[in-house]
């Protein structure tokens, strides 16, 4: 790999590893000094490796540089030194000893994973601590993860770990009955850190894949953790597999959305199908839970195959869904799988009772169930659906079924 791709390859898989320990050691009220600490030791490599070539083994250098970098800055700042110096029993300011072997990487990342998780933090603000300290992301590149620019960004980490401070949250892990209460929260932040690579407007097809990666990696440390890997992260897991799986298919080069029934199967990765499937399998303990009936429904998606055996279990999947946790979009899936199950007409009626107004995509389901049926009210509702859609590739999707009207 050359070293205009292997950096930002590393800082991507390491620069979170070295922020996460550097804070483990520092306290999560030095997060500043942790990121400053790892940014510097990529400095370096690009300065370094530019003239003397990328080194035998790159994230051990790193880790070096790291460590060096971190007794350098003890040893220049003094005050802060002793503050370290007296967290850490047994320890001098010369002595302190920066750990990153692969157990406490990993629990580090673990730790920070449930301090970024915190309940006191909003939801939005746990994705963009997530996206930068767990997953690496630059600033930039979170903005465009979120259509926004910087500045947002960057005031939305500040409030973020302003209010870690404030908090005081302890990089620990939980106990064993606070990670039951606070394992749900981190879930549905890799969840929705999943989803907004997997359904982002972004036209960037390399950021989408890496958000939707990075939440992958990351639910997979629960699951090697013995006291995380329960049922539901595994079915989280397996419903990340499974949508994945499709990923290469869902969009064309141009960023346009392929519609589901004319994706190309024999492109689907079947390795991840079959990762989901074992997920699953492991999933299918006590209690149902959402990632449970979500991801059974995503692995019917992996059969193309248009079957009244598929479409009667999907069906069955989202009645059981909207009973756990009542959601618009489910309840318009649900409303398609209707269609497929009892016709047009019938999911016609229970999609109008929905009155989703303000939904393009209430329109554009609307306007797919009156076709061939009633096509002037198809041709009403796609277009009211396209006024209601705010992303160019949403508007050309719809567009080009008024067209085929």
């Amino acid at each position: 790999m050359e070293q205009q791709e292997l950096i930002p390859h590393l800082f991507r898989t390491e620069f979170s590893k070295i922020t996460a320990v550097l804070c483990k050691t520092f306290g999560i009220d030095n997060i500043k000094i942790a990121e400053d600490l790892a940014g510097e030791t990529f400095l370096s490599a690009m300065e370094t490796w530019t003239y003397k070539g990328i080194p035998e083994n790159p994230a051990a250098w790193l880790y070096a540089v790291a460590k060096n970098k971190t007794k350098n800055y003890l040893a220049r700042n003094h005050f802060f030194s002793e503050k370290i110096v007296n967290q850490i029993k047994h320890s001098s300011s010369e002595s302190v000893e920066i750990d990153l072997s692969e157990k406490n990487i990993t629990d580090s990342q673990l730790q920070m994973l449930f301090a970024v998780c915190h309940p006191s933090i909003s939801t939005e603000s746990q994705i963009v601590l997530a996206l930068r300290i767990l997953c690496g992301f630059g600033i930039s590149e979170i903005a465009t993860a979120f259509l926004t620019n910087k500045e947002t960004i960057n005031k939305r980490l500040f409030r973020a770990k302003e209010k870690l401070r404030l908090e005081k949250v302890q990089l620990e892990f939980p106990t064993e009955p606070e990670i039951n209460k606070r394992l749900e929260t981190v879930l549905t932040t890799l969840y929705l850190l999943f989803s907004e690579g997997y359904y982002s407007e972004s036209k960037d097809a390399v950021l989408r894949e890496d958000l939707c990666l990075e939440a992958m990696q990351l639910t997979y440390l629960l699951i090697e953790n013995e006291h995380t890997n329960q049922p539901n992260v595994n079915a989280l897991l397996s419903l990340m597999c499974f949508h994945s799986s499709r990923f290469q298919t869902r969009k064309s080069e141009n960023g346009e959305i392929i519609l589901y029934h004319d994706q190309d199967e024999t492109l689907w990765n079947k390795e991840l199908i079959i990762k989901g499937i074992y997920y699953l399998h492991q999933a299918s303990k006590d209690k149902i839970s959402k990632y449970h009936l979500e991801a059974t429904i995503a692995f019917w998606n992996t059969q193309k195959a248009d079957t009244k055996e598929k479409w009667e279990n999907i069906l069955h999947l989202y009645n059981l869904l909207l009973q756990i946790e009542y959601s618009p979009i489910a309840a318009l899936n649900r409303t398609f799988a209707l269609s497929k199950v009892k016709g047009k007409q019938e999911a016609i009626v229970q999609a109008e009772k929905l009155n989703l107004k303000d939904n393009h995509f209430y329109f554009t389901l609307l306007g797919e169930l009156y076709n061939g049926i009633d096509n002037e009210k198809a041709k009403q509702n796609f277009q009211k659906a396209f006024s209601l859609a705010k992303s160019n590739t949403d508007k050309q999707t719809i567009q080009k079924k008024i067209e085929h009207l």
